[in-house]
């Protein structure tokens, strides 16, 4: 993905010294947040549609991206103070663009743990039907059939080759 902004300097982390330092440090977060943004969005709707392959190899352009955005988040604590006295518009578009930040990613995070659920139940349910299948059709001492013994059920194994 070529949209996204470069990283930001790996100098060690020291607070934001001029006007225009701070302008440029708050546009890159901005544009940091949205490559994040729009990468997110775009994992959401892959895993919605079931698209897992897909969505998981958004993964290391989001790795890239998130190192950046807490890179920038940490050198924007460092300087809170200057930041407030000098920009402070453009602190208070960065508080209001990181709201909406925020609800993205709890939606994103929502979907990926309903994803989650459901291929654990589907894999409980597979697992549960071979176990039921590879027990001898028999009854116990109750006179009901014999539940799956611990023996029957066996790992399962997947195959990521299709």
């Amino acid at each position: 993905m070529s949209n996204a902004p470069a990283p930001a300097q790996t100098a060690p982390l020291r607070p934001v010294g001029s006007p225009d330092e701070a302008e440029t440090l708050i546009r890159h977060m901005l544009d940091v947040m949205d490559a994040l943004l729009g990468t997110v969005e775009e994992e959401t709707e892959l895993v919605r549609a079931g698209n897992l392959v897909d969505a998981a190899r958004l993964e290391p352009h989001k790795t890239e991206l998130s190192q950046m955005y807490l890179a920038d988040t940490a050198r924007i604590r460092a300087s809170q103070g200057y930041l407030a006295k000098s920009a402070p518009a453009m602190v208070d578009e960065l508080r209001k663009r990181h709201e909406g930040f925020r609800a993205l990613l709890q939606m994103n995070l929502t979907v990926l743990a309903t994803a989650h659920a459901v291929s654990e139940s589907i894999m409980r349910g597979v697992s549960g039907e071979l176990a039921r299948k590879a027990t001898p059709a028999a009854y116990g001492a109750s006179g009901r059939p014999a539940a799956p013994s611990a023996a029957a059920r066996q790992p399962l194994t997947l195959s990521r080759v299709l």
